[in-house]
């Protein structure tokens, strides 16, 4: 086997492993075929409603009856004035306007086990309807009872409320109570039939500007049919999608780290209504609008962010959800039923994921109480675990270092052989030259690949690490030391990922020179591109891989000491 072709060949396999998920991460499956429209319309929207994201007025002419109007309510139930209602459980608070009874503001600890406040899920907006407000017909435009006063009774335990309004906008239900387990159970029932949605979305939580930049944070629409999860990213959509409520099993808008999703109880959903909005950012709240045709759309709207607006659309007069609100701690929804941690995005290397992330809640728990230490005492685990690989792949690079002058007096012997008169390739030179290098391989005992070995090693181990740093909400915000205020984000002064690199030529300086000239250029170039690909990545897993460094070379530093006193 040429050592030249074998070793550029895993170059190229590691550089595909890297860019590729960073840039192309595994596409979802497929949608669902969007279901026909049931033929429902609503009326155009009351005084005070704005237009949503859907089709045209039009949809909606000669509509007899909007979902939840009466026609003669016997009896008017509603209030005098708005208020606010406060559900608390858990650390979790939900507030709720009985105007139109929706949820305005839904707060979570910020980070779990530390003190650092609140953090607001709902988004703010401006012309749409709130969480749990109603929407009517296939266009999807907001009902007058988003205006409505609704009457307010509390539970004695400050963990239920009961909304209820009959009057000119319709007549409608809603009830509100966090469980034992704290979800936020709801039922809807609106009066006078047609076709109407519960609102989720779109989006969570309010991201800062930085966030909104950070091309590794993601905001997506994530839903489970059967046993398969699809996630739907709103920035490559442009048309709405349909999902059959019999095959639902949870539908819900998420981020990196929190997630709200609902659960419909058996035989309530007819289905969910999944549409891409553009966000144009206001003093009040973002204004969403429909994303146009692809034909309309101007270069304006292009480079406005995308959202999913999801609808939940009940089988009958009645809705019924449990839904959750909150971090997406895997061991936390593991605990919960319905399969949540499947939002949990661990990518393909799960299997070590999971390990590292209880390693590293151990060591913060028992050891340390800052996740940069223990992200350092993992990496020195780490190490003492592959170090019996590592001392074998050195060893074995050494023996290549000593047969490097015979290896290339065989290549300088052939070097003239290997193409014919014409400048064409002699295949059987080649293959001659290359069972004779072979053939000393094997009489030394040398794997001429044993290089590669320690950074095939690693490299599993650093894209779960990325993975764990994406996705685990312990570590979003953790402080290491310094300027190093959150390890999941970027070193904002490049200062670890410049060391990181620095620490890699040093160890490409003191590892055994093997192979030819080019292989060595090859491992020479080897910090310049780490150390551009690391600028961006968290600072956690950059935090990982330059300790691993630093141990290597005071490795690397004790071979070459016992080398030159065997010498």
């Amino acid at each position: 086997m040429d050592n030249r072709r074998l070793f550029i060949a895993f170059l190229l396999s590691l550089t595909v492993l890297l860019v590729w998920y960073w840039l192309f991460p595994p596409k979802p499956a497929e949608p669902p075929v969007e279901l026909p429209a049931r033929e429902a319309s609503a009326p155009a929207p009351g005084p005070g409603s704005a237009a949503v994201p859907g089709t045209t007025g039009s949809d909606t002419a000669g509509a007899e009856t909007a979902p939840g109007a009466a026609a003669a309510p016997r009896e008017q139930v509603m209030a005098a004035a708005e208020e606010r209602v406060t559900l608390a459980a858990g650390g979790r608070s939900a507030v709720f306007s009985n105007k139109g009874a929706q949820l305005v503001s839904f707060t979570v600890p910020e980070q779990a086990g530390r003190e650092r406040g609140t953090l607001e899920l709902v988004r703010n907006r401006s012309g749409l309807p709130y969480p749990y407000g109603v929407v009517g017909g296939a266009d999807l435009r907001p009902l007058p009872l988003n205006e409505a006063l609704f009457s307010v009774s509390r539970g004695a335990d400050g963990r239920s409320v009961l909304f209820r309004y009959s009057g000119p906008a319709g007549v409608a239900e809603k009830s509100f109570a966090f469980n034992a387990q704290g979800f936020l159970e709801s039922k809807v029932k609106l009066g006078g039939g047609g076709r109407w949605g519960l609102v989720l979305g779109p989006g969570i939580r309010n991201p800062t500007q930085k966030e909104l930049d950070n091309q590794f944070e993601r905001r997506t629409t994530v839903y489970k049919v059967g046993d398969e999860v699809t996630i739907v990213d709103p920035a490559k959509e442009a048309e709405k999608l349909e999902i059959p409520g019999r095959t639902l099993r949870w539908v819900g808008v998420e981020d990196n780290y929190f997630l709200a999703a609902a659960v419909p109880e058996p035989g309530t959903l007819a289905r969910a209504v999944l549409q891409p909005v553009l966000a144009m950012p206001g003093e009040d709240g973002d204004r969403f609008i429909p994303v146009p045709p692809k034909d309309e759309i101007s270069d304006e709207q292009k480079d406005l962010r995308r959202e999913l607006l999801v609808v939940l659309e009940p089988a009958g007069d009645e809705l019924a959800l449990q839904s959750y609100w909150g971090s997406k701690q895997y061991q936390l929804l593991k605990t919960l039923p319905y399969g949540l941690e499947e939002t949990v995005n661990l990518g393909m290397f799960k299997i070590l994921v999971l390990p590292l992330l209880a390693g590293l809640h151990w060591i913060h728990d028992t050891l340390v109480p800052n996740y940069g230490w223990a992200i350092i005492i993992m990496t020195i685990f780490i190490k003492l675990l592959i170090l019996p690989l590592t001392h074998k792949s050195t060893v074995s690079m050494r023996k290549m270092q000593e047969l490097n002058p015979k290896i290339q007096a065989v290549r300088d012997r052939y070097r003239t052989k290997l193409r014919d008169k014409q400048g064409r390739p002699n295949i059987e030179m080649q293959k001659k030259m290359n069972d004779e290098v072979m053939a000393m391989y094997r009489e030394q005992g040398v794997n001429p690949a044993g290089g590669c070995i320690p950074l095939l090693l690693q490299m599993p181990i650093l894209y779960a690490f990325y993975a764990l740093l994406s996705t685990a909400v312990e570590l979003r915000g953790a402080p290491w030391t310094l300027w190093i205020t959150d390890l999941s984000a970027q070193d904002p002064y490049y200062v670890l990922p410049i060391v990181m690199g620095l620490t890699q030529f040093v160890q490409v300086r003191l590892a055994p020179q093997a192979g030819d000239p080019m292989q060595r250029r090859i491992f020479q170039l080897m910090p310049i591109f780490m150390t551009f690909l690391f600028l961006r990545f968290p600072s956690g897993l950059v935090l990982y891989w330059l300790p691993n460094n630093v141990l290597t070379i005071v490795q690397q530093a004790i071979y070459n000491h016992l080398q030159k006193k065997k010498g």
